[in-house]
Parts: structure tokens; C-alpha cells; sequence
């Protein structure tokens, strides 16, 4: 590695240099694999063995995209983009995913023709030899890739290392139908090819929902989220942090937007002292644009603890309610504020309904404003 890193002038300590590396190093061993296995194929007339070579082909290929969209995922911001090209290497993986699936139906297709049409094969153990080096090869490449895609969260970078890591396991389905042929003298290759091909076609298909699952937009990283919490939470002036809403436009580009709760006393002034140096502290150490939405709490009164109480005895007889916040009586519009967070599988107009009617029951001369919430992150 560290001879690419020097040919191609990449810098290791950059999520770029590394994507960019091993992308390189996937390409260079690929192609060597692929002719090696492609060469093997055609002499012993193995169609699970030239269909591997072929899959490693593509694997180049995959990687060569990889390559590609790590580039364009750089491009700074403009005018069409403002929040960068990021989410590029999505569409890598995208693609990736496709071209997986289009070998392993090719790979399929060819192997029932085998069945029904059967071919004399022409194996020996030198080229067995040739295919487990290769699986042995191919695995060990897969497992760096992925680490180093995972190091980096590089999405396109872990469905190639795991597409690699596959081609491992369909060597060894390869090296016992061909086993199998030597020793009884029987041909189950075609078999063994459409036994591959399920493997291929499984691992693109994951690639594939996984990837989609980006796009439509999952719940930011766990990990992030606790840190994000921790910091807003810890600091000093801020009661409580709910509500917090991720958007992913790449793998370390976030916008985000998150409800404090502060008490009700304190100015505009002071809230901006300790508000502002944490909005730049989370963008600094953790690369999120946050947003910040404010509820006034009174957290004091007796008023205020006797609310919250016969909320939260309200909220223990709702499975669907997971929580509530932003509990605040103002005395000046006589309304009554509560958020509640509701589970996906809550009936929310039932829950509201209930709820309203409830808080009512105990105070009628209130004007009753509840939101439900659902939880992003």
C-alpha cells in the first residue's frame, strides 16, 4: 500500500487517499485474478471457473467507480449543489450493486444452459491450485477493504471489500464441484454455478437495499447521535435536547436541527452566550450544521412539577408513548404546551385525542397545544 501511496501521490492520513488507495489496489489485484482465473477457465473448459474470472472483471470495474465517485464526492459546493456532491458515493455504490446483479444473472442463465446442454470438462489439480491461491487472495483483500471502508465510512469502499470477500466463498463452491468431478467422475459444475450465482445475486441485492436505504434517508449514526446529545446536554444553560432531526448529504457532511429546552427566565442574551460557541463546537469536532429550535420550560414551580407528574402518569398506561417534553403552562395566553413522542406503530390521532381530553379533564380553563413527534435519530 505504501507503494501506492507514493506512485499516485495520495496522503494515507486524508478519507480521500485512502478511498482512492485501496480502490487501486482492488483494481490492480482484480485484473490480475480475473486473467489468471479467465486463463484456468478456458483451458480446464470450466464455466464456474471462466464466470468467476468474469465476476473479478467486474469487480475491477466496481472499483474503478469507486475510484471515480470518491473524486466527484470532493467537488466543493456551488450554486446547483450548496451542500456538495457528497452523496455521489451513494450512487457508487449504487451502481456497484447493479453490476453485481447483472453478473450473477448472467452467471446463472449460463449455468442452467450447462445444465440441460453438458460439457466435457478438462480439470486438473494444478489449475485448483490456481483458483484456491486466488480465493485465498480475494479473501484477504475483501477483509482489508472493508476495514478500511469502515475506517473511513465509505459505503461504495465496504460493498466492494464485501463483494471481494464473496468471491472467496464462490472459489471454494468452485474448488468442490471440481473436486468432486476429479474424484467420481461426475460434472456438477453447472450446479456449483447456479449455487454461485444465488451467492452473487444475494450479495447485490444487499448492497442494493442497503444503498437505497441511504438515499430515502436513515436515522443518523448512532454513535453520532449519543456524542451530539452529550455535548448539547452537558452544556451548561441547556436543560434538555429532543427532537433531533440528521440529513446525510455524504459520509461527514450533516445538517441537523434539534429542540432545546432552557429556562423560561433567561434573555436572548443570555442563551446566545452558550448557544453560538456550541453550534460552532459541533461543527468543528463533528462536522454537523446544527440548527437549534427553543422551548421555555419551568422547571421551578410547583405548578410545573404537578403537571409533569400527572403527565407521566398519563404516558406509563400508553405503550405507543415513548416519552414527552417541552412541558410548559404559560400564564400570559393561558395555554398549556406538551410535545409527546410517539412510536410508528401509534394510532397518532388517537393518542392526541386521548391526551387532549385528558389534560382538559384537568384543566379546563387551558387552551390545550400538544405536538407529537416521532424519533429521527
Amino acid at each position: 500500500m505504501e507503494l501506492i501511496y507514493k506512485i499516485f501521490k495520495l496522503d494515507k492520513n486524508t478519507r480521500e487517499g485512502v478511498v482512492s488507495a485501496t480502490s487501486l489496489l482492488n483494481i490492480i489485484v482484480n485484473l490480475f485474478v480475473a486473467i489468471m482465473k479467465i486463463i484456468v477457465g478456458l483451458l480446464a473448459s470450466s464455466i464456474a471457473i471462466i464466470s468467476e474470472g468474469v465476476n473479478n472483471a467486474t469487480d475491477a470495474l466496481s472499483s474503478t467507480l469507486t475510484l471515480i465517485g470518491t473524486k466527484l464526492a470532493n467537488k466543493r459546493p456551488d450554486a446547483d449543489h450548496p451542500f456538495g456532491y457528497g452523496r455521489i458515493e451513494y450512487l457508487t455504490s449504487l451502481i456497484i450493486s447493479l453490476f453485481i446483479l447483472v453478473g450473477g444473472w448472467e452467471m446463472l442463465t449460463s449455468s442452467i444452459k450447462l445444465i440441460f446442454n453438458p460439457e466435457e470438462l478438462s480439470i486438473s489439480y494444478v489449475s485448483l491450485a490456481v483458483v484456491m491461491v486466488s480465493a485465498i487472495i480475494k479473501f484477504a483483500l475483501g477483509v482489508y477493504t472493508i476495514k478500511m471502508g469502515k475506517k473511513v465510512d465509505s459505503s461504495a469502499l465496504e460493498a466492494v471489500g464485501v463483494d471481494c470477500r464473496n468471491d472467496s466463498f464462490v472459489s471454494l463452491v468452485t474448488i468442490g464441484a471440481s473436486l468432486f468431478y476429479l474424484l467420481t467422475g461426475r460434472s456438477i459444475d453447472a450446479y456449483a454455478g447456479v449455487f454461485t450465482s444465488y451467492l452473487i445475486i444475494k450479495a447485490g441485492y444487499e448492497i442494493l437495499k442497503d444503498t437505497i436505504s441511504e438515499l430515502l434517508g436513515r436515522p443518523g449514526d448512532k454513535e453520532l447521535v449519543k456524542s451530539l446529545y452529550k455535548e448539547i446536554r452537558d452544556t451548561d444553560g441547556i436543560i434538555n435536547a429532543v427532537d433531533m432531526v440528521l440529513h446525510n448529504y455524504g459520509p461527514d457532511a450533516y445538517t441537523g436541527s434539534v429542540n432545546v429546552e432552557i429556562d423560561h427566565n433567561k434573555s436572548v442574551g443570555d442563551i446566545y452566550d452558550f448557544l453560538r460557541p456550541l453550534q460552532i463546537k459541533l461543527y468543528q469536532e463533528y462536522k454537523v450544521a446544527m440548527v437549534f429550535g427553543i422551548y421555555a420550560v419551568d422547571n421551578d414551580s410547583e405548578e410545573s412539577r404537578k403537571l409533569r407528574k400527572q403527565i407521566a402518569g398519563f404516558i406509563q398506561k400508553q405503550p405507543h408513548i415513548k416519552s414527552y417534553h417541552a412541558v410548559y403552562s404559560d400564564p400570559k395566553t393561558n395555554k398549556l404546551y406538551c410535545d409527546l413522542v410517539v412510536d410508528y406503530e401509534g394510532d397518532y390521532e388517537v393518542i392526541y385525542k386521548d391526551f387532549v381530553t385528558y389534560l382538559s379533564s384537568l384543566y379546563p380553563d387551558k387552551e390545550i397545544e400538544i405536538n407529537i413527534d416521532t424519533e429521527f435519530v
